[in-house]
């Protein structure tokens, strides 16, 4: 989708992500001309792999929504450990970060929670269920880090997947009125529902 224009470029019906769907399609984008500045999408490793396949130079903003969700969900609503609440505190400010002095402050914030809770961390039991959510979160950010602010030096690049999920969402409504299209039914159910919007 092009989300300054909310309007979807191409579609592709798939039971799952994985780097040969989206591969094989996003060559056939690229064949047909399109070769994206950026791209903003959640974390699917597979994906952002055909990324940088097909379009080596194109840079992805991952999307803070999906992982301040995803990383508080992980850590909880009411974590156990201080560890686990001021990192809780902290993910709960990135989606209203929009200056370089608020990244900054994110990105010094997140380092100085590292070097104070790193000793904490390792003497939990690596069984330990808060030990678990702490590094899942840890290392989900760690991976994003790279990628989380591209929105704030160029203006057309969106800090979210939010335009595209809420159409995606209304798109899920009403293909589960319909349960009993068969395969191919859904696949232009599909197609004319994107060209329709």
């Amino acid at each position: 989708m092009d989300t300054k224009k909310q309007k979807i470029l191409s579609t592709i019906y798939a039971k799952k992500e994985g780097f040969n769907n989206v591969y094989s399609w996003f060559n056939k984008l690229k064949e047909h001309g399109l070769n994206p500045a950026y791209i903003a999408m959640d974390g699917e490793q597979s994906v952002i792999r055909a990324i940088k396949t097909v379009w080596p130079q194109t840079k992805i903003q991952r999307c803070l929504y999906h992982i301040q969700h995803e990383g508080m969900r992980w850590l909880r609503t009411y974590p156990k450990t201080e560890a686990g609440k001021d990192l809780r505190r902290l993910l709960s400010t990135l989606c209203a970060i929009r200056t370089a002095k608020e990244r900054d402050t994110f990105i010094v914030s997140y380092e100085n929670w590292l070097t104070k809770y790193k000793d904490f961390i390792k003497s939990l039991p690596t069984a330990n269920i808060a030990f678990k959510d702490l590094k899942r979160t840890i290392v989900l950010i760690n991976n994003a880090l790279p990628n989380m602010f591209h929105y704030l030096k160029e203006s057309n690049i969106p800090s979210t997947t939010n335009v595209l999920e809420s159409f995606y969402s209304r798109l899920k409504a009403d293909y589960r009125r319909h349960r009993g299209l068969t395969q191919k039914h859904k696949i232009y159910y599909l197609k004319w529902y994107c060209s329709m919007k």
